[in-house]
């Protein structure tokens, strides 16, 4: 199956909405919006990303929308994030697409975080080349209570 990266279109939008408010992904991503069927918040938060530094992509797998990675933050912290629809978990998308938005920003460190119980994210992530550093509690939206949380760097 063919993965590309674009840039966010406004057209992809409705479909991140509809994927990020399944209700098994967000229990396993845990860390969550507040109210993610909150679409007036969801709306700004795309707003601030693609209106920032940040590097907002699509990701496209046989020419469908199936996903968005990103990466986003400060200099010196910035972090990547990316959800994959359900339908398309277990196939390679996320770490072919992830591998590919680090090809694109070759700017390092870079820093991840992800549910201590998030075998597929953390599978992901050391694939593409990150170290796990730490870990915390901190309060899962999706779960509503503390989760362990595990933070990952890449490195140069």
């Amino acid at each position: 199956m063919p993965i590309a990266l674009r840039r966010v279109h406004d057209s992809d939008l409705p479909v991140f909405f509809r994927q990020s408010n399944d209700p098994e992904s967000l229990v396993t991503a845990a860390f969550t919006p507040k109210d993610p069927a909150d679409r007036d918040a969801f709306d700004a938060h795309w707003r601030r990303i693609r209106a920032s530094s940040d590097v907002p992509r699509t990701i496209l797998a046989d020419g469908d929308v199936v996903g968005s990675a990103v990466v986003h933050g400060r200099p010196g912290e910035r972090e990547v994030t990316y959800w994959v629809d359900r339908a398309y978990w277990g196939r390679g998308i996320a770490t072919e697409a992830l591998s590919a938005l680090l090809s694109e920003v070759r700017e390092r460190p870079l820093f991840a975080r992800a549910a201590a119980g998030d075998a597929g994210s953390l599978r992901v992530l050391e694939k593409c080349g990150f170290r796990p550093t730490a870990r915390a509690a901190c309060f899962a939206n999706a779960r509503g209570r503390e989760t362990e949380e595990i933070v990952l760097r890449l490195e140069a």
